[in-house]
């Protein structure tokens, strides 16, 4: 997966980019083929931000998470994206099953 991070009003550190990185790996169990992630980390006062942008399989799920820490607004968006992405993979597997049941429409 490609993953692009932006900081903003934050200084920009490796470590936080490899762990940000590090969690997004995940996801590339459930993208066929290339995915990417748009991310942006951003502090405002006392808040911080985090907004994960992520397209593949012709799907493109936004997420936004604001904490105090930002490890914690990363994971949350983690799971956040993961369970919308598990919901869509979920509603195409259940669709594809409903149209194998039906029987063809006879015509008389």
């Amino acid at each position: 997966m490609q993953v692009s991070v932006t900081f903003k009003n934050i200084e920009p550190s490796e470590r936080l980019k490899s762990f940000v990185q590090e969690k997004l790996s995940k996801f590339d169990k459930f993208f066929n083929g290339p995915a990417e992630a748009n991310v942006i980390l951003s502090t405002e006062k006392f808040r911080s931000i985090v907004e994960v942008s992520l397209s593949g399989d012709r799907l493109v799920i936004n997420g936004k998470e604001e904490t105090e820490d930002i490890h914690s607004a990363v994971d949350l968006v983690v799971d956040k994206l993961e369970k919308q992405i598990k919901k869509n993979k979920q509603k195409i597997k259940d669709h594809h099953r409903s149209g194998a049941r039906r029987s063809p429409k006879s015509t008389e």
